[in-house]
């Protein structure tokens, strides 16, 4: 059998196209755009947009409606700038997809070859093995005791009996056996045509994180709007009606709530998530990277997690050594060609391959029969010619050998004192016919996976953080202790599957090392740490992790060795099977919630300060009986001058908080899960700071006009309040932790700054600003250094007492 040339597969592929449901046409960019307008303050905006456009009509058009113009321009820009970050988002999303795009083994040119599913045509030849989701439609050419889930289309949860010459279908799952599939039908021919909308993805729905934001959004919407109505019914009392009053309290309502809030976080968590993918942790569901900063247990698989996943056969302890390297051959689902299959079968074919021809071997004595590998009976049988050959987990096999029970408990010491060196030991047993039981013994097999050399430093980062390290495995207890003491976990209490059964909830969680486990086992783990509070990653690789990665706060499933289904109901898909891994993206998880509290605190702390100006400053003048030229109530800031303030002076250093790079995040310990936006010492830090600078803006608009005169004072009070707004991105990002120098921000600040200046020197009368004498421009940069530095003090003083 050699399967499809590489010319015919790429024929074949042009002409049925790509194994892959049609995806739905990209929405246009008119659209896109127009949708940035479907926003309840969006369209308060509009209404004052034409509100203004009428007035100026009504007042027989003369001049230009600069007032207009300018919210149309802001309004305009806000789109732009939320199109493009929602383009952002979108591309990392879908390269995000494609790195967790699943792959399989398919005969090409002679070799089975790991490609791409959706590189798949009719004709294939494909390798599936137990946990793999059936990728086409396709018949059975090998494969016995086949069971297959075919739920996802029937409806009907009790898995089915395959075997040679029966069809299979695309998107069901292979829960036992391995198999050889021909494809016969792919893409949307395929019954995966007909379940797209069922099968997982990119989940795109909202995180908790988002929602609890638009719930914080909407009640802070809430307090404003009955603001905003206070001052229209003050402005009504002292002005009478008036547009101009109209148009500042609806200017006031969009400037106080933070609404770009959202496009920001999305862009951050679709950048973290980027950064993660090189770090190889890919994302499937963006919930995870909440949940991610909160992880107070990872409970962690051994093989290929904390070790190499490089088996090598150390040693064959055999009474028998020919028949033995026949077991290792016979019994055996690997393929040494090409590399396909477990690990640790591939190990045994390489050491057997020194002493004979395993191609030869399997010609010579082909299979008869056989009982797939299971965790429930921990052992592999094959039946040739010869007889039957089995291996497996010595506790499962050495009870069925035909010895005294004497020498029975004798070999199981063996096999412990083995194990205890660190070797994951593996017996070998042969039986005439189909029998297993009264088999005879063929030795043991010593094999080694070294720990990963990176891991004792992963671990010991993580437990700094605060994080509890457990072992979760099916190997032998012995072998477990061994490796997590050479990479530095912290093993005093070892329990194996049985025992578990035994134990109480509270005395699961005094255990370090779960070994022997079964997958009922690994969902009770999780539901006993959970209920007593953690919460908990746990990572898995095979069909049966599945219910408890589904259950964990965070699944993290195996990219490499890691079955379909695993790699489906995960959170995280580690591309490497690295233990370091996990660390990193717990790393980038803390560093992205830490970014988003960052522009939380800038954000709320700004608008405060407006809001504060801006009521204190009508009333102020109501009180005071101050008017402008025109004879109207002088308001603090204008309708235009607002949303300048709020598109300008936060859109851009906010965006650029989500580029900040977090040091020393992992040295802290979890957040908490049910922990608010903003925590107490943000809270102390919003309302101080936003008053400081409210304070000095009064202070400004309440002094300078007996000097400059009210409407350059009004200017003057619009600037700093600009350029304050530019310094305070720099307290807002200093948290607990002190964050690397940010270019990004640096740069978006002295964009900012130049703008601001360019509109008071350049452009006298834009935004209704007047121009101002030179020191009256030091007067208001003085004034905006002076309360950064303030805010800084403030912020320290804030912390070092959260510390005590």
């Amino acid at each position: 059998m050699r399967g499809l040339t590489s010319e015919e597969a790429k024929r074949r592929l042009e002409e049925y196209g790509p194994n892959a449901l049609p995806e739905k046409p990209e929405e246009s960019l008119g659209r896109r755009f127009l949708r940035q307008f479907q926003s309840p303050l969006i369209y308060v905006l509009l209404f004052a947009l034409a509100v203004d456009l009428l007035l100026w009509v009504g007042e027989g058009a003369k001049g230009a409606p600069l007032e207009s113009l300018a919210i149309l321009a802001i309004l305009l820009l806000n789109a732009t700038l939320g199109v493009l970050q929602e383009k952002r988002s979108e591309e990392a999303l879908k390269r995000l997809k494609a790195l967790a795009e699943p792959a399989v083994w398919v005969l090409r040119d002679g070799r089975f070859q790991r490609l791409p599913a959706r590189e798949l045509v009719p004709g294939d030849v494909v390798r599936l093995e137990a946990g793999d989701r059936v990728p086409a439609d396709g018949r059975v050419l090998e494969g016995e005791g086949l069971l297959v889930d075919e739920s996802v289309l029937t409806g009907e949860s009790v898995p089915v009996e395959k075997g040679v010459g029966d069809e299979v279908y695309a998107g069901t799952l292979l829960v036992r056996g391995r198999a050889l599939l021909e494809v016969v039908r792919t893409g949307p021919q395929s019954a995966m045509g007909r379940i797209a909308g069922l099968l997982a993805g990119m989940e795109e729905e909202k995180t908790p994180l988002e929602r609890r934001l638009h719930a914080f959004g909407h009640r802070v919407a809430r307090w404003v709007l009955l603001l905003a109505l206070l001052l229209l019914l003050l402005g009504f009392g002292v002005e009478g009606p008036s547009a101009k009053v109209v148009l500042f309290a609806v200017a006031l309502a969009v400037a106080a709530v933070p609404e770009g809030l959202p496009a920001v976080l999305t862009l951050a968590l679709a950048l973290g998530v980027e950064r993660m993918a090189r770090r190889k942790a890919v994302v499937r569901r963006l919930s995870a990277v909440e949940a991610l900063g909160s992880v107070t247990v990872i409970a962690t698989d051994k093989t290929g997690t904390l070790t190499e996943n490089r088996m090598e056969v150390q040693e064959l302890l055999s009474p028998d050594r020919e028949k033995a390297l026949l077991a290792m051959v016979l019994c055996n689902d690997a393929d040494l060609a090409t590399g396909a299959g477990d690990p640790l079968e591939l190990a045994l074919l390489r050491y057997a391959s020194r002493h004979l021809d395993p191609q030869r071997v399997r010609q010579a004595y082909p299979r008869l029969s056989e009982r797939p590998f299971d965790s429930a009976w921990k052992f592999m049988r094959v039946t040739t010619p010869l007889g039957s050959f089995l291996k497996g987990a010595p506790e499962a096999l050495i009870p069925r050998l035909n010895l005294p029970e004497e020498e029975k408990g004798r070999l199981l010491e063996e096999a412990e004192a083995h194990a205890g060196r660190g070797f994951r030991v593996l017996a070998l047993a042969y039986g005439e016919g189909e029998r297993e039981e009264g088999l005879g013994f063929l030795g043991f097999v010593l094999l080694l996976d070294p720990p990963r050399p990176e891991v004792p430093e992963a671990v010991e980062r993580v437990q700094r953080a605060g994080v509890r390290v457990v072992m979760v495995t099916g190997d032998h207890p012995a072998t477990a202790l061994a490796i997590a003491r050479q990479v530095g976990i912290p093993a005093e209490v070892v329990a194996t599957g049985e025992e578990i059964g035994e134990l109480s909830d509270e005395e699961l969680l005094e255990v370090d090392i779960f070994a022997r486990v079964r997958s009922e086992d690994k969902l009770r783990i999780v539901e006993a740490l959970q209920k007593a509070g953690e919460v908990v990653a746990m990572t898995g690789d095979g069909v049966n992790d599945a219910p408890a990665l589904k259950r964990a706060d965070v699944g993290v499933a195996m990219g490499q060795r890691g079955s379909d289904v695993a790699r489906e109901v995960a959170d995280l898909v580690l591309l490497d099977d690295n233990f370091a891994t996990i660390v990193a993206a717990m790393e980038e998880g803390r560093s992205i919630y830490e970014n988003i509290q960052k522009f939380i605190r800038f954000l709320f702390s700004t608008n405060l300060s407006e809001v504060l100006v801006v009521a204190l400053g009508m009333v102020f003048a109501a009180l005071l009986g101050l008017r402008d030229e025109a004879g109207h109530l002088l308001l603090p800031l204008t309708a235009v001058q607002i949303l300048w303030i709020n598109l300008v002076t936060d859109g851009l250093p906010a965006l650029a908080l989500a580029l900040d790079r977090n040091p020393g995040v992992l040295d802290q310990p979890p957040r908490p899960k049910d922990s608010p936006l903003l925590d107490r010492p943000s809270l102390r830090f919003v309302l101080l700071t936003g008053t400081l600078k409210a304070g000095v803006a009064l202070g400004l608009l309440g002094l300078l006009p007996g000097v400059v005169g009210l409407e350059a004072a009004r200017s003057a009070t619009f600037h700093f309040m600009a350029i304050g707004q530019l310094f305070f991105a720099y307290p807002a990002r200093h948290t607990h932790l002190r964050p690397l120098p940010n270019l990004y921000l640096h740069g978006a600040v002295a964009l900012g700054l130049l703008l601001q200046l360019a509109l008071g020197t350049l452009g006298p009368g834009l935004l209704e600003a007047v121009p101002l004498p030179l020191w009256a421009w030091g007067l208001v940069l003085f004034s905006a250094l002076s309360v950064w530095g303030l805010a800084e003090a403030v912020d320290r003083v804030v912390w070092r007492k959260e510390a005590k």
